[in-house]
C-alpha cells in the first residue's frame, strides 16, 4: 500500500518524459526538413553561409582563444548540453527507473546491445576492406529516442504503453553505449595535461556532491570547466556532459530532487532548441548529382542495411532469446507483431547517428559527409515506415501464445 503514490509518481514521470519526447520528434523532423529543403534550393548558399558562420571565443587576450563555425559550436558546446541531459536521465533510471533493478533491466538491455551489435556487423561486412569507410562502424547502433516515441505517441492506443517504456528504456542504454564509443573509438591524440585538469575538476563535483550541495549552479560552473579540458585533451567535449552529469545529487534532505529539478528545467531547451539546431546545421544534403550508385555505396548501403535490418534483428532477436531462455517476458499487452514493429522503429537512428557520423569522417571530405547523410536519412525514414506499417496492421491483434508481465 506505502508504494502506491511513488508507482502512481513514476508513472506520471513517464508519461510526461513520451509526451514531451513525442512532440520533440515532430520539432526535430521539421528542422530536418527545412535543412533539405535549404540545400537543395536557391537559398543552399545562405544555408551553407549560416552553418559556417564564424564565431569566436577569447579570454583574456591570447590566454584563450576558439574559433568555431556555428556548426562545430552546436556539435561541441550546444550537444555538451544534450549530453548533460542524458547523463541526467541515465542516472535516474538507475537508480529508481525501468533500470533500477535486473529484473526490469534484462530485456531493454538485452534488446539494446542487439541493436547495437547486429547494425554494426552488417556495416563492418558491407565495407570490409575500406579503412576509412570501416570508421564508421557505429553510425547504425543508435536510437533517435525522439523521432521513435515520436511515431508511437501518434499511433496513439494501437500501442501498449509498455511498448513506450520498453523502447525509451533501449534508447536510454544506447544512448549510453554510443556514449562509451565515442569515449573508446573517436578520439584524437590524447593530451594528458588536459586529462588530468579534467579529472580533478571531476573531483571537485564528486565533492559537492559528498558535501550535500543541491544548489545546481556550482556544478555547472566547474562543468563548464570540464567542457575546457576534455575539449583540449583530444576526448570529444560533449562526454563533459555526461560526467557533470552523473555527479548531480538525485533527492535532498527535503525530499526534493536536484536531479529532476535540472532535467525538467533543460527539456524544453534540449527538445526545441539545441535538438532542432543540431538538425538543422547537419541535416542539409545537397541532392544534386545523386544517383542510385551513390546510394548504394557502401558507406550509405552500410547505414541503411544497419538501421533497417540490422536494429530489427538485433533487438527483436536478442528479445527473442532472453524471453525464451532468460525468463524475460513480453512487454504487458503486446503482441509478438507489435513488438516486432517497435523494434522496427529502433531503426529511427538520425540525432545520435549523424553525431556519431559526424566524428567518424572528420576530414575525410563532403563525399562522406554526403554519403552519411543519405544512409541515415534513408535507413531512418524506412525503418519509421516499416515499424509504423506493421503496428498500424497489428494494432488491434492480440498474441495468444504471450504471457504478458510489466515492464
Amino acid at each position: 500500500m506505502h508504494n502506491r503514490p511513488m508507482l502512481k509518481t513514476t508513472k506520471h514521470t513517464i508519461t510526461q518524459f513520451i509526451n514531451s519526447q513525442s512532440f520533440a520528434g515532430v520539432v526535430l523532423a521539421l528542422a530536418a526538413m527545412l535543412a533539405l529543403i535549404a540545400s537543395n534550393s536557391p537559398l543552399s548558399g545562405l544555408y551553407d553561409k549560416f552553418v559556417h558562420w564564424p564565431g569566436e571565443l577569447r579570454v583574456g587576450h591570447d590566454w584563450l582563444v576558439l574559433s568555431k563555425s556555428l556548426m562545430h559550436w552546436v556539435n561541441d558546446l550546444w550537444m555538451a548540453v544534450f549530453f548533460f541531459l542524458v547523463g541526467l536521465e541515465i542516472k535516474r533510471e538507475l537508480i529508481e527507473g525501468e533500470l533500477a533493478s535486473t529484473r526490469k533491466a534484462l530485456l531493454p538491455a538485452g534488446a539494446a546491445l542487439g541493436g547495437m551489435a547486429v547494425p554494426a556487423l552488417i556495416y563492418i561486412g558491407i565495407n570490409w576492406g575500406n579503412s576509412v569507410a570501416l570508421r564508421g562502424w557505429a553510425i547504425p547502433a543508435a536510437t533517435d529516442i525522439a523521432f521513435a516515441l515520436g511515431i508511437l505517441v501518434l499511433l496513439g492506443s494501437r500501442v501498449p504503453a509498455s511498448l513506450k517504456v520498453f523502447l525509451t528504456a533501449v534508447a536510454i542504454i544506447d544512448d549510453l553505449g554510443a556514449i562509451v564509443i565515442i569515449a573508446f573509438f573517436y578520439t584524437d591524440q590524447l593530451s594528458l595535461a588536459a586529462l588530468l585538469g579534467a579529472g580533478a575538476c571531476i573531483l571537485i563535483l564528486v565533492a559537492f556532491n559528498r558535501a550535500k550541495v543541491m544548489s545546481i549552479a556550482p556544478y555547472v560552473a566547474v562543468g563548464l570547466v570540464v567542457w575546457l579540458f576534455v575539449y583540449k585533451s583530444g576526448i570529444h567535449a560533449t562526454l563533459a556532459g555526461v560526467a557533470t552529469a552523473l555527479t548531480i545529487p538525485l533527492t535532498d534532505s527535503r525530499g526534493g530532487s536536484p536531479l529532476k529539478k535540472a532535467e525538467h528545467a533543460l527539456h524544453p531547451w534540449v527538445a526545441f532548441a539545441i535538438l532542432p539546431m543540431f538538425a538543422f546545421a547537419n541535416a542539409g544534403v545537397s541532392l544534386q548529382g545523386v544517383t542510385m550508385a551513390t546510394l548504394t555505396a557502401t558507406v550509405p548501403l552500410g547505414i541503411a542495411a544497419g538501421l533497417l535490418l540490422g536494429k530489427a534483428v538485433g533487438v527483436f532477436g536478442a528479445s527473442w532469446l532472453l524471453i525464451r531462455f532468460a525468463g524475460a517476458g513480453l512487454p504487458a499487452a503486446s503482441s509478438w507483431s507489435q513488438f516486432f514493429g517497435v523494434c522496427l522503429l529502433c531503426g529511427v537512428g538520425f540525432t545520435m547517428s549523424l553525431f556519431i557520423g559526424s566524428l567518424a569522417f572528420t576530414g575525410q571530405g563532403d563525399a562522406y559527409d554526403t554519403q552519411v547523410k543519405l544512409g541515415v536519412l534513408c535507413g531512418s525514414l524506412l525503418s519509421g515506415m516499416a515499424g509504423t506499417l506493421i503496428l498500424l496492421r497489428s494494432g488491434h491483434k492480440k498474441s495468444t501464445s504471450a504471457a504478458p508481465v510489466t515492464t
